[in-house]
C-alpha cells in the first residue's frame, strides 16, 4: 500500500475523531436557554452568552433551561373566605427563570419539583387574601387589584427559587356544592322581594297615572259641557229671538200655528183620548175660521 493510499485511509478516523472532539469539547447554547457549568457537580459559572462555548469532558458538566415564560396551571383548591364561606378557585400563573444558579440550587432544574413549590407558595397568598375579603370582594371589579397583590406577595416568596412570577390569573370561583344551593335560595328570595318593590311601586304609579287621567277626563267632559250648554243658550236665545221677530209681525198666524202644533202633538197617536168642553179654547180654531 502506497502513502497516498494510507492517507486516504486515516482521513475518515481524523475527521470522526475530530468530531467527537469538538463534541467533546464544546457546547452551544440556544437563544431561549440559560446555561450552568458544573465541575464535579460544583457550579463554576453562570454567565452564558448565546452560542458556542468549551467545556472539559469528564470534568465538567452543562445544565442548561428554558428561559421563556412558562405556565403554571394549578389544580383548583378551597379557600375560606372572611365571612368563613368556602370557594373553590382555579387560577394559573405566568413565570420564568430569573436566576439559574439559585434555580438549579432551590430545584435541581426539575420542573416538577418547580412546580410544586411555587403552587405551595401562589396557594399559601391565594389562601391569606381571600381570607381577608367577602365573596362579592373577590369576584368584583375589585380582582384585578387581588391578581396585582397575589403577584407581588408571590414573587417575594418565590425569590428563593430564582424564578419570576410574570402574573397570577384566576380563572374561576366556585362555591362548593353544599353552599352552592343555599346561596341560590337567598339570591332568589332578594331577586323576589325586589322584583315585589317593583311591582309595587309600578302599582303605584298606576294608579296615580290613572286617577290623573280620570281627574282630566272628568275636568275635560266638565269644561266641554259648560261650553256646549253656553252654545246650546246662546243658540236657544238666538232662535227665540228670531222667533220672537217672526211671530211679531203677524200674531193672529202665530197663535193659530201654535194650535196646530198642538192638535199634531195631541192627536198624533190614534189611541190617545181627550176629555174637553166643545166650547174650550183649545178648540177655537175649530169653530172660527178667523181663531176670534
Amino acid at each position: 500500500m502506497n502513502q497516498s493510499n494510507r492517507l486516504k485511509t486515516f482521513i475518515p478516523v481524523i475527521l470522526v475523531t475530530l468530531a467527537l472532539f469538538s463534541y467533546s469539547f464544546t457546547f452551544v447554547v440556544q437563544e431561549y436557554e440559560v446555561a450552568i457549568k458544573l465541575r464535579l457537580g460544583e457550579i463554576v459559572s453562570v454567565d452564558f452568552r448565546p452560542g458556542l462555548h468549551f467545556k472539559i469532558p469528564l470534568l465538567n458538566q452543562i445544565k442548561t433551561f428554558d428561559r421563556r415564560i412558562q405556565t403554571l396551571d394549578a389544580q383548583p383548591e378551597r379557600f375560606l373566605t372572611i365571612e368563613k364561606k368556602d370557594v373553590i378557585v382555579d387560577s394559573y400563573a405566568k413565570w420564568r427563570i430569573s436566576n439559574a444558579e439559585q434555580f438549579f440550587r432551590s430545584t435541581g432544574g426539575n420542573s416538577a419539583r418547580t412546580s410544586r413549590l411555587l403552587s405551595e407558595r401562589i396557594n399559601t397568598s391565594l389562601r391569606d387574601e381571600f381570607g381577608k375579603r367577602t365573596i362579592q370582594e373577590v369576584v368584583s371589579d375589585d380582582r384585578l387589584a387581588l391578581m396585582e397583590i397575589l403577584t407581588r406577595e408571590v414573587n417575594d416568596n418565590a425569590g428563593d427559587l430564582g424564578v419570576k412570577v410574570i402574573d397570577i390569573r384566576v380563572k374561576k370561583i366556585d362555591l362548593p356544592p353544599e353552599v352552592s344551593e343555599s346561596v341560590y335560595q337567598r339570591m332568589r328570595a332578594e331577586r323576589e322581594r325586589v322584583a315585589r318593590d317593583l311591582r309595587a311601586k309600578g302599582s303605584e304609579a298606576a294608579e296615580r297615572i290613572r286617577a290623573d287621567a280620570d281627574r282630566q277626563r272628568t275636568v275635560t267632559i266638565a269644561d266641554g259641557y259648560k261650553e256646549s250648554e253656553q252654545i246650546r243658550g246662546e243658540g236657544d236665545a238666538k232662535a227665540t229671538e228670531i222667533y220672537a221677530a217672526a211671530f211679531n209681525q203677524d200674531p193672529s198666524f202665530y197663535a193659530f200655528y201654535r194650535s196646530l202644533n198642538a192638535y199634531r202633538t195631541t192627536f198624533g197617536k190614534g189611541s190617545d183620548i181627550l176629555v174637553l168642553q166643545p166650547d174650550s179654547e183649545f178648540f177655537r180654531f175649530f169653530r172660527k175660521v178667523s181663531g176670534e
